[in-house]
């Protein structure tokens, strides 16, 4: 396979991703797939491509596939599900612990065709009766200082913002995922891989493989990926950053399994019921 023929993909620098994808991107998943070409993207940049229908496989956010999968499949390994990672709703010191405080609120997101935004629209919907103020949509750095420094009331905070978002002195309104796994018993569907569907059936079982493989190389050589994974952390404390995989690097990132579809299935359905996605067609999902 020339340089030209390579497998293209993308997913975000984020220490779950880079401790996944390592053991495939270096060439430790023997037998396998050649390595792939990466491009490194926050995840509301690889929705965009994936829309656009560019590249073979990347990380998207669950709340985007009924957008892209006449294009691509849904890879049943690899991404990020789980419990007590769910989003957070963060606001300034001294404001109020009601959710209905937000009503006419401006709040401060990282996308608005990421998960993290519809678990909060669907939260928002029974927890802010007067309805939501103007939403910004800002870069996920710049979402806590903007918080703290009174630039919005509130701000959807997502990944290692779990861990430092008391340094900003800020507090957690609210918790997504709580609201989630409260109102279904299921974990929370953050981020899917996808691929091309025109790949080929063979080709799509030889990714989800590696991509199997890729996650148990993790755990058991742990120490392979850490240079990796530290280099591309954006300056993330080490200690954080194993904080963070030690979160979203779970059962369901080797098998979505059972209850993992189910998670995918009921935030679809629901988004859907409420008018928030387009339905997805019985079957969508299968992965074969």
């Amino acid at each position: 396979m020339t340089a030209a023929d390579a497998l293209k993909v993308a997913f975000s620098p984020c220490p779950n991703d880079t401790f996944v994808f390592h053991a495939w991107t270096h060439g430790l998943v023997v037998p396998g797939p050649a390595a792939p070409e990466v491009t490194f993207a926050d995840i509301d940049i690889t929705n965009g491509m994936a829309e656009r229908g560019e590249l073979d496989l990347l990380k998207i956010s669950f709340a985007a596939l009924p957008w892209v999968l006449d294009e691509y499949t849904l890879l049943p390994c690899g991404g990020a599900l789980g419990r007590g990672c769910g989003p957070l709703v963060l606001t300034g010191p001294g404001s109020s612990t009601d959710p209905a405080e937000l009503a006419g609120k401006t709040v401060a997101v990282p996308s608005e065709r990421s998960t993290a935004y519809l678990l909060f629209r669907l939260w928002a919907a029974e927890a802010v009766p007067g309805g939501l103020g103007e939403i910004v949509v800002m870069p996920f750095h710049e979402i806590m200082p903007a918080v703290r420094d009174g630039k919005v009331d509130a701000g959807l905070v997502i990944h290692e913002a779990r861990f430092t978002y008391q340094q900003y002195g800020l507090h957690s309104l609210a918790d997504m995922g709580e609201a989630w796994e409260a109102a279904t018993g299921l974990p929370i569907p953050l981020g899917a891989i996808i691929a091309r569907r025109s790949l080929g059936q063979e080709r799509l079982r030889e990714l989800a493989a590696a991509l199997r493989a890729s996650v148990e190389h993790a755990w058991a050589h742990p120490e392979d990926s850490r240079d990796y994974v530290l280099a591309h952390a954006q300056e993330m404390d080490p200690a954080v950053a194993d904080q963070h995989i030690a979160l979203y690097v779970n059962e369901f990132s080797a098998d979505l399994g059972e209850d993992g579809y189910a998670a995918v299935h009921g935030l679809l359905d629901r988004a859907a019921a409420a008018g928030l996605l387009p339905a997805v067609p019985p079957g969508a999902l299968a992965f074969r």
